[in-house]
């Protein structure tokens, strides 16, 4: 069927400007009403097309023609597009429509060029025949018909098609003859469209299929390239049309310039008494006496010299039957030249063809329309006898359109209202992922809620957002020295490093680390087996640092919630982000990590901390950056620390500073808060995670669960036949095929349609173009929330310090980390303008993260050495 919705891409200047109309040459019914105009030739043209699924007559037309005077077709765009809206009510008025809003096709025939795929968008580029409109070029035309249309008020039209004359030729064409991959206009103008391969079109990404090109071959010849073969005559008309200069084939070969040319032909010949003897009379130097129809009436066989006689005689040049012998082969030559110039043309076009299909034998149809070709008596016979003399490898058939391109357009415009049926129902399946501002205000509101019952001692137990106390109570003050031990521990990789923290005026820190896997059994396996492995990781590490003897401070960052009671103590609540070892829930992180040490015999360590991965971010930022106060994990999982003042945790003693609260906020929305803004692909992804009704915030908005939600959307749509044939792949069906890497390239700007496809086919689904194009807009659509609500929490989060501190407004740094903020192209965008129109009063300054599990986690266990110092003197 019909692939697209007419696209025309226009490309700059040329002599033939090709444009590309996104239409397959078989039409596929569509059934339904449908109205149709017709402007760009001799007359304006509105037709009323039903189309049925009845065998014998699956297409019912009913016409009327409208005049369009020459002071409307050289006048103002307000006047040319009220006389068309005009024309319209009063079709719709005799058909007693008025009442519905019917999908219109729009035959226009000039070149236009549409930028974007799926808009019913024409902007024109240049007027040709005898159509000059002031202030239309460079414009939309439906815009203009539109407004028009709107002016009158007294009816609605849905304007779903912009198509081409031609295109709408071979479409019309196409319903009748499958072959007909090639459309022609001989009439007043005259033009050409043929069935290009996409994987030769530069201008459209995409490389299966075919997509149909208006050539505007009119303006063949307007870089000087037919200098050769036009005559002084063809000179002549050019400098006295509308548009010198543009358009010099079309001057020679159609039917508005036919008699125009015999008359300035017979002007010469008179004035060298060739004809007439001599005599010049008025009328015969008159523009416009000799029309192309008294050139079709003179060439006719049997009465055409009658014919001749009469229209000479009215010009007053008193015609002998020499004459009219000599005015008949004048006539005669001009036409031959015409039909010669368009065969040679069209051979061209079927070469190319040709050519597209490796050489082989051609066998195609060509669909024809216009009044030269029509109502001349000569002009279809010389045509089809020198394209076939002059492309013999070819099986031509000419089918000449019934009904002009109108029939088309409606073929079109039914096709183009299924499509634009189909991308409503993926807008609306999509616009439950685009929060308004006061949507995000009210997730914003109720993350405030939760973080105040987080932190008070008597809602704590029920709260959904921890609030857990890190037991680190200043950032970094530049003093730190020393070498430290980091563990890393938070998602599929184990990280072990070596941080030498230098103080002074050059500070320096110094890293050496190494990677070690998690297998999955382990991640699912016992407590026991997991800290074995994990400290079987730290002996293979200290042996490749040569370091087993000494006992260093370590720093354990442990990215899973824990309720840490001191500094180096922190009981895990529960496991997120895919692990699920036994044993381990409710213990002491550290104590398990010691008796590991203890049960291997090979070293000693000395715990200092337990980090969370965001406090890590925030202090290693601010190592760097004082006013750093909170930290932000994007990455696989999500979540925030800040500095809390002391008298507000109320879960632990004292009321004087400040101490970092790891708030845990991946669990926000577990008690059904943000059940109003998750979609039924949230709930799909909950209900197929390991930790069902859990961590509901960080599925909405983590880099683990954004892929999985992308690929639920796409099961339904393609459930729904709107994607990837209807067809669902097993690839489909498999958990976890779109990691954020895949989305984050999928969305890059700089990718072109044709790297998105090969993206999706690498994943095995055999995606088309167009489906390329849904794909890359459902991804955005899940990442820009995510980046929204996200960028929610931490309007919160940053609001809160600025009113813990009762200031009016309040300049902090945000230390970032987390591969979604980091890869994607426009989450951390879109994250900062959120916070930024959320938390009007905060000027919040966002720094990415150097390494904040390790750097950080050394940075806090040397706080910790410090304090610990600190203290031990005191005592």
């Amino acid at each position: 069927g019909v692939n697209n919705v007419p696209v025309v891409y226009h490309h700059g200047q040329g002599d033939s400007v090709c444009v590309c109309v996104c239409v397959c040459v078989c039409v596929c019914v569509c059934k339904g009403d449908f109205l149709a105009l017709d402007l760009g030739g001799s007359n304006f043209r509105i037709l009323r097309v039903k189309v049925t699924r009845d065998k014998k007559q699956p297409v019912q037309m009913e016409s009327q023609v409208y005049e369009t005077p020459d002071d409307i077709i050289h006048g103002s765009s307000t006047r040319l597009f009220d006389h068309v809206a005009d024309c319209l009510g009063d079709f719709m008025e005799k058909q007693n429509i008025k009442d519905k809003n019917l999908p219109v096709g729009f035959t226009f025939s000039f070149p236009c060029a549409q930028t974007k795929l799926n808009e019913v968008r024409a902007v024109l580029v240049t007027w040709t025949k005898k159509f000059k409109v002031s202030g239309v070029e460079g414009m939309d035309v439906v815009k203009l018909l539109n407004k028009a249309i709107k002016k009158r008020g007294d009816y609605e039209a849905d304007i779903m098609a912009v198509v081409n004359d031609t295109t709408g030729t071979m479409m019309t064409c196409g319903f009748d003859d499958q072959r007909c991959e090639v459309g022609i206009i001989i009439g007043t103008g005259t033009n050409a469209c043929y069935m290009e391969e996409l994987r030769h079109m530069d201008l459209v990404e995409g490389d299966e299929g075919r997509m149909c090109i208006n050539t505007e071959w009119g303006a063949f010849g307007d870089d000087g390239s037919l200098e050769d073969i036009r005559t002084e005559f063809d000179r002549e008309i050019d400098r006295g049309s509308l548009n010198p200069g543009k358009q010099l084939f079309e001057k020679m070969a159609s039917g508005m310039y036919m008699g125009e040319l015999v008359r300035l032909i017979l002007v010469k010949m008179a004035k060298e008494s060739l004809l007439f003897e001599g005599r010049i009379t008025p009328e015969l130097l008159t523009k416009g006496t000799i029309e192309t129809k008294h050139v079709s009436a003179i060439e006719k066989s049997k009465e055409g010299l009658k014919k001749c006689m009469e229209i000479l005689t009215r010009l007053g040049v008193e015609p002998s039957d020499e004459d009219c012998l000599a005015v008949q082969h004048v006539c005669t030559i001009v036409s031959f030249r015409s039909a010669n110039l368009v065969a040679a043309t069209l051979g061209g076009i079927l070469l190319r063809l040709k050519e597209n299909r490796g050489g082989m034998r051609l066998r195609t149809t060509v669909g024809i329309d216009g009044s030269l070709y029509k109502m001349h008596p000569q002009y279809a016979r010389r045509l089809h006898k020198t394209v076939r003399r002059l492309v013999p490898e070819t099986d031509v058939r000419f089918l000449l359109s019934e009904s002009g391109s109108a029939k088309g357009a409606a073929m079109v415009t039914a096709v183009a209202y299924r499509l634009s049926d189909q991308a409503r129902q993926i807008q609306q399946t999509l616009a439950e992922f685009r929060l308004t501002k006061a949507q995000l205000l009210e997730v914003k509101k109720r993350m405030r809620t939760e973080i105040e019952r987080g932190l008070k001692k008597e809602s704590n137990e029920e709260a959904t957002v921890k609030m857990l106390p890190t037991f680190v109570r200043s950032t970094p003050d530049g003093t730190e020295n020393g070498d430290f031990l980091a563990l890393d521990l938070g998602g599929t990789n184990f990280r072990v490093l070596l941080v030498k923290i230098r103080s002074g005026k050059r500070r320096t820190v110094e890293m050496h680390n190494k990677i070690y896997a998690i297998p999955i059994e382990v991640m699912q396996g016992t407590g026991e087996e997991l800290f074995d492995h994990i400290v079987f990781c730290i002996s293979d590490f200290l042996d490749y640092m040569g370091m087993k003897s000494a006992r260093l401070p370590l720093g354990f960052t442990f990215s899973f919630p824990c309720h840490q009671t001191s500094l180096d103590a922190g009981r895990l609540v529960n496991w997120t982000k895919g692990f699920k070892a036994t044993d381990c829930e409710g213990e002491d992180v550290v104590e398990l990590l010691r008796e590991g040490i203890k049960r291997k015999e090979e070293f000693e360590l000395d715990v200092v901390a337990i980090v969370n991965d965001t406090v890590g971010t925030m202090m290693t930022c601010a190592y760097e950056e004082p006013t750093c106060e909170v930290g932000l994990i994007a990455g696989t999982g999500s979540n925030a620390c800040y500095m809390e003042e002391m008298k507000n945790i109320e879960s632990v003693e004292g009321n004087e500073g400040r101490m970092c609260v790891n708030m845990e906020w991946g669990a926000f929305g577990d008690n059904g808060c943000l059940d109003d803004i998750r979609t039924q692909y949230d709930r799909a992804v909950d209900e197929n995670s390991l930790n069902e009704g859990k961590q509901r915030y960080e599925k909405m908005c983590s880099g683990m669960y954004l892929g999985e939600i992308v690929r639920n959307i796409l099961i339904d749509l393609t459930r729904r036949g709107f994607l990837f044939r209807g067809q669902i792949s097993e690839t489909l069906k498999t958990r976890g095929i779109f990691e954020t890497k895949f989305l984050s390239q999928i969305e890059s700007d700089r990718l072109a349609l044709l790297q998105v496809r090969a993206i999706l086919q690498g994943l095995g689904l055999d995606s088309t173009c167009d489906d390329s194009i849904i794909v890359k807009e459902v991804c955005g659509s899940v990442s820009r929330r995510a980046a929204q609500i996200c960028g929610a929490g931490m309007a919160a989060v940053v609001d809160k310090i600025r009113e813990n501190r009762g200031l009016d407004h309040l300049d902090i740094t945000v230390g970032v980390d987390g591969t979604l903020y980091k890869l994607h192209p426009h989450f951390s965008r879109i994250f900062h303008q959120t916070v930024k129109d959320l938390a009007p009063k905060c000027d919040v300054n966002f720094l990415l993260s150097e390494d904040g599990s390790g750097k950080g986690a050394a940075l806090i266990t040397a706080v910790g050495c410090r304090q610990r110092e600190q203290e031990a003197q005191q005592h």
